[in-house]
């Protein structure tokens, strides 16, 4: 897929993906694209969450994480961070990341949203362990990495993140060692295919005993 997404101004934002700016901070240049992937996860709608742009992220380009002192509040206080790298890095170049295809952002941001929905249904005390498990298991974060790949799946999301992978693991200007990292750990997209289609042949069915 050409990398060839060349705006650096913000892109104008609807009313309808307006109302999912409460509580939200977002880098503009990347607004109209978090926007979109927020409006598929209403439950998030009043959910403190920042987006920041960080000049580099160990070995990854997006990194969902609860708002450390914010562990110490009640869980309807607690606030998420999902950092996001300013360069996507290639082989022998890098481009700023806002540059990559919408549907591309889209998904990568989705699977991050999915990594907070699962956090939500957590308590202070497993979030610790949680950020423990996956410092030290590489099987605990492929069970996390799953796990927010399903949420996003189930919010309709599928098509978005079969994009965003096969742009990963397809991209030959990509690392290999964050490709072969990527197919370890995370879903592959002929999962995620199978997913979207259970799912889509689940609401026919829905849809037919309706009739």
């Amino acid at each position: 897929m050409q990398l060839n997404k060349r705006i650096d101004q913000p892109e104008a934002v609807s009313p309808a993906l307006a109302r999912f700016r409460t509580n939200k901070a977002i880098p503009s240049v990347i607004e109209k694209n978090v926007l979109t992937a927020l409006s598929f996860f209403p439950a998030l709608q009043q959910t403190l969450i920042r987006f920041v742009f960080k000049q580099r992220i160990n070995s990854s380009v997006m990194q969902a994480q609860p708002v450390f002192q914010t562990l110490l509040r009640p869980r309807a206080d607690r606030a998420y961070q999902i950092n996001i790298s300013a360069l996507f890095t290639l082989t022998h170049t890098a481009i700023p990341i806002h540059q990559l295809p919408d549907a591309i952002m889209i998904g990568w941001i989705g699977h991050e949203l999915g990594h907070i929905m699962d956090y939500e249904r957590r308590t202070n005390l497993e979030l610790v362990g949680f950020g423990l498990g996956y410092i030290f298991s590489a099987a605990y974060v492929k069970k996390a990495e799953r796990i927010a790949d399903s949420f996003a799946v189930n919010h309709g999301l599928g098509h978005y993140l079969i994009e965003t992978k096969r742009f990963i693991l397809d991209h030959a200007e990509l690392p290999q060692a964050y490709k072969d990292k990527i197919a370890r750990l995370y879903v592959s997209p002929e999962e995620i295919v199978e997913q979207v289609k259970k799912l889509e042949e689940e609401k026919l069915d829905r849809q037919k005993k309706a009739l």
